[in-house]
């Protein structure tokens, strides 16, 4: 296999008889899109491969399309902190937008546009962005994802305007790139998940292609990863494997028992302060762990703005979501919330302009639910390991 660089956006990738021409865009930039367009008119190839998902894709072509969105659905199914993960995104994406006056992805819709054009078939060879966020999620910690949904809310909320140099280093990357190296020292799995992955992915899909002549239009950041990928492909080093990377993985047991055996040690230094020392120490350890996770459970409530009603269930809750690990208090708190300020139309029709900042966050109804699901769950967590060692003190001293 031999590869020849035209310049630093274009690589063309010899795999026997076929050959790859890599097209790295700048996802913000005019004249990225100039230079796709020019590129599939000019080389005429038998496939355009996108570095797109075919939701993304049809949610920039007609518009992002929240009409079915069912919060409360959503929060039954355990999805909340991926819709708010995906919200947030969707944030960070938009502000870059206004920051440079263009829309993310322009380059994508145009490369589908000429082909369309030419009647050029093109494959959609990015990885679906919610199995990305899943596996994300999955390898990551609690406290880990509390880090990524920080780091992806300060990004996407600050008010700093973007230097000239920031945003020439952002013409070389997506959005989702640039948000990744932000967070890949502190948290590895995800910038694996986000970036070393979808290289995988990219080039995988890119090399079970049969045509003669390939145009994939990918991010720059990827490309060193993708010719990389292509060689051990074609040398047979490694496989072309697709599963590896597209299935969400099983938490750790032990990570799935955890909730489990909080409880046990919950109910069992309980008991043995009733058994040890008599009811009324026994009662005070009980108190110690309503006021610890309620409190810290409403406090998170209030902080999202709560209805005064969901911050007193908050309280009431999660004492007792604490100790069932099969249910969270962000469940309860997040449709008491939805059930006594219903999302209006309004609120799905205005969702992508209130995304942007953290006032549409709050004054949005559905936006506004997934904030009381995030900051009571939170709370009630932290209650949880403020009152283990406490209650443990009890029964040492």
């Amino acid at each position: 296999m031999s590869e020849a660089t035209e310049n630093d956006t274009i690589k063309r990738v010899s795999l026997g008889s076929r050959e790859i021409i890599l097209c790295g865009t700048a996802h913000i930039s005019k004249e990225s899109v100039d230079q796709v367009e020019q590129l599939i008119r000019d080389e005429n190839p038998g496939r355009v491969c996108i570095e797109i998902d075919e939701g993304r894709f049809r949610q920039m072509r007609e518009g992002q399309n929240f009409s079915r969105l069912n919060i409360g659905q959503v929060l039954r199914n355990g999805q909340g902190f991926l819709v708010l993960a995906s919200l947030v995104l969707s944030a960070y994406q938009r502000r870059l937008g206004m920051d440079v006056g263009t829309t993310q992805g322009q380059e994508m819709m145009i490369a589908a546009k000429v082909c369309d054009e030419l009647e050029i078939p093109y494959s959609y060879s990015d990885r679906d962005i919610t199995t990305t966020l899943r596996r994300a999620w999955s390898k990551s910690s609690f406290f880990q994802k509390m880090k990524m949904l920080g780091a992806l809310i300060g990004s996407a909320f600050t008010n700093e305007k973007l230097t000239e140099e920031e945003l020439e280093n952002l013409k070389q990357k997506s959005a989702l790139e640039s948000m990744m190296d932000e967070l890949a020292d502190y948290l590895p799995a995800v910038k694996e998940v986000f970036i070393d992955e979808r290289d995988q992915y990219l080039a995988t899909k890119i090399f079970l292609e049969k045509e003669k002549k390939v145009v994939a239009v990918v991010g720059a950041g990827h490309m060193n990863g993708i010719v990389q990928w292509l060689e051990a492909l074609e040398k047979k080093e490694r496989k072309a494997n697709l599963e590896e990377v597209s299935v969400v993985p099983p938490s750790n047991k032990w990570v799935s028992k955890l909730p489990w055996l909080i409880t046990i040690a919950v109910v069992a230094l309980i008991a043995s302060g009733f058994i040890r020392n008599g009811t009324k120490e026994g009662f005070e350890m009980l108190l110690v762990w309503i006021l610890a996770n309620g409190t810290l459970s409403a406090l998170g409530a209030a902080i999202a703005l709560a209805h005064p009603l969901t911050i007193i269930i908050s309280f009431a809750a999660a004492p007792f979501t604490s100790m069932n690990p099969t249910i969270g208090v962000g469940i309860v708190t997040g449709l008491i919330q939805s059930w006594i300020r219903k999302p209006r139309v309004q609120d799905l029709e205005n969702l992508n302009d209130d995304i942007t900042s953290i006032k549409g966050f709050y004054k949005n109804r559905l936006t506004k639910v997934l904030l009381v699901f995030i900051f009571s769950s939170i709370g009630s967590s932290i209650g949880t390991f403020v009152a283990l060692p406490y209650l443990t003190a009890l029964i040492v001293g």
